[in-house]
């Protein structure tokens, strides 16, 4: 088991808006800062399956000592001004924030704020590769999975506080900048540290799973975010779980209900609402002896969670066909990316749909 924290260390505030970030703010707390508490900020989304979500890694946050606070940030049109309000003296004490989401524009307002002398990212998914890239660039902050072309007005608007963000994600004299990953980083900016992410305290406080027969798969939000075309998508589905025999789909908490609904229907899988991020209910078990995926953060990191369990992940390629007309230029390239890295760093299988 791992350490229980203790007393809050010097002023460390970190902020998650999804389940995953929070996993992996604990993940590197054991890693780097054993037995010491942190104050963590829940920036509560309105999305149920989300929100209930992040209750229960809320829970094993405290079971680790640590302290969370809980934050209805989007609960209505003054909540911002409230949240923003309540968190400055907080934000100007802390000398270190961690943070999950450099791209959110709620966590880039509150980094205007805070002068901490050390910051940390660490893996918001596959949008981790892409942070790190743009910064290396020097290019202004956008979620790969935005359409390409000139900002509207509300990005316009909001340019100053995106600057202001990167600057404070940028390493200096008064300031150091560290990423902990398990995403392989091809571009590194200067003076920014890289440290590996490798779901210790994961293995260490789950598992080893029970190992079953057959496969599972693991759903993406690929048709919700615009990206693929739900026929094209619910065809794949169907196509591998009869090749390779799947009976579960674990569903990704932004999926929808209709899509879900449909995908049940047309394949016969039964769906699973996971009540935690999926490399604990892995861990945990029972879980097929494949586990299949798309191109998504989970080809990354559940060889690493589910390591020496003998359970094997293999990926599946997006086919150029099932993008749609809306899919960002860079999609594509990205997802191609997110598949070949993995295959190259944890030696994945490829998984034809026919």
């Amino acid at each position: 088991m791992s350490p229980r924290a203790g007393r809050p260390g010097p002023h460390t505030l970190a902020f998650v808006e999804s389940p995953v970030q929070l996993l992996n703010v604990l993940e590197w707390a054991h890693a780097h800062a054993p037995g010491v508490g942190l104050t963590l900020v829940v920036l509560s989304p309105v999305d149920p399956m989300t929100r209930g979500q992040l209750r229960r890694m809320a829970e094993l946050a405290r079971e680790e000592g640590h302290e969370v606070r809980w934050e209805e940030a989007r609960g209505g049109a003054g909540a911002p001004f409230q949240t923003v309000g309540g968190l400055t003296a907080p934000l100007r004490r802390a000398t270190r924030v961690v943070l999950g989401d450099p791209f959110s524009r709620y966590v880039q307002l509150l980094l205007t704020i805070t002068r901490a002398r050390e910051v940390v990212v660490v893996d918001d998914g596959t949008a981790t590769m892409e942070f790190v890239g743009q910064l290396a660039r020097g290019e202004r902050l956008v979620r790969w999975h935005r359409k390409g072309g000139r900002p509207g007005p509300r990005e316009l608007a909001l340019l100053p506080v995106s600057a202001a963000a990167r600057r404070r994600l940028t390493p200096g004299e008064k300031r150091t900048v560290e990423v902990f990953t398990s995403m392989p980083m091809e571009d590194t900016p200067p003076g920014v540290t890289v440290s590996s992410h490798t779901f210790a305290w994961t293995r260490d406080r789950f598992g080893p799973p029970r190992v079953t027969r057959g496969a599972d798969m693991v759903g993406t939000s690929l048709v919700e975010t615009g990206v693929v075309d739900a026929d094209a998508y619910l065809e794949a589905v169907r196509a591998l779980a009869a090749a390779h025999g799947a009976k579960r789909y674990f569903a990704h908490r932004r999926e929808s209900t209709e899509k879900l609904h449909r995908l049940a229907v047309g394949t016969g899988l039964e769906v699973v609402r996971p009540e935690l991020p999926l490399e604990i209910v892995a861990r945990r078990g029972p879980i097929g002896a494949t586990v299949l995926s798309f191109p998504s953060t989970v080809v990354h990191t559940l060889p690493l969670a589910l390591a020496g369990t003998g359970v094997r992940v293999a990926v599946c390629d997006i086919d150029p066909a099932w993008l749609t007309e809306n899919a960002s230029p860079r999609a594509r390239g990205f997802l191609a990316n997110v598949t070949d890295t993995a295959k190259s760093v944890h030696h994945l299988r490829t998984a034809p749909a026919v």
